[in-house]
């Protein structure tokens, strides 16, 4: 029985996101959801409503889908015009499909 040959490639490094107005846009949000599930901490300790506390849960998942689709939005872009080059017409190309995917990310949620 022969053996299939070891593939030459390593594992895929993921890089950082590169773009400090991105890292700072990511972080704003997560502020945003960590002050959300404080509320909801409060809330639980004063005995609120559960469906008050349900409608708040829900919003701040939706606020973290919200920054994972952008993140994952803005590392492909970023991986996308490494690979490309400096090609203006590519750029422009990817922006317009990447604005398209997370629109369709979005939707998900």
């Amino acid at each position: 029985m022969a053996t299939l040959p070891k593939p030459t490639w390593g594992p895929c490094a993921m890089s950082e996101l590169s773009d400090a107005k991105t890292r700072a846009d990511l972080l704003n949000r997560l502020k945003r959801a960590e002050g959300q599930l404080r509320g909801i901490q409060r809330m639980i300790e004063e005995g609120q409503p559960c469906m008050d506390i349900a409608t708040q849960m829900a919003a701040v998942r939706k606020a973290l889908d919200s920054a994972y689709v952008r993140m994952t939005v803005c590392f492909m872009q970023q991986e996308l015009e490494a690979r490309l080059g400096e090609q203006p017409e590519a750029g422009e190309r990817i922006g317009g499909v990447l604005d398209e995917v997370q629109e369709l990310l979005a939707k998900l949620r």
